[in-house]
């Protein structure tokens, strides 16, 4: 099913990086899309505020920082995201009638 919250680029390429690894920190991320900390607290905010990403601040000796983790929900919303991404490129593919249902507006 297509995801509003998932689907906005930046937390889109969010969701991809943590679903290949456990956590990544906070300056992993911003680093890897090349964005400012602000824009990277914010899409992450989202994410979590939907119940997608669970953000920690561990602490302990040292600088605290910030970690992110996709949750059960957050990857079940980003695998299904992509599956209605593919048949709708699918669907594109075949051209006219030849519809998998992800054009159905859903």
């Amino acid at each position: 099913m297509f995801d509003e919250i998932v689907h906005a680029p930046n937390r889109l390429r969010i969701c991809a990086f943590l679903a290949v690894v456990r956590e990544a920190e906070f300056g992993t991320l911003r680093d890897e899309l090349g964005v400012a900390d602000s824009v990277m607290s914010k899409h992450l905010k989202v994410l979590a505020d939907a119940g997608y990403v669970k953000v920690t601040k561990p602490r302990g000796s040292g600088r605290v920082r910030t970690w992110a983790a996709l949750t059960r929900a957050g990857r079940k919303a980003y695998e299904d995201h992509l599956w209605y991404l593919q048949a709708l490129a699918a669907d594109a593919a075949r051209g006219p009638g030849g519809s998998t249902g992800a054009n159905s507006g859903g």
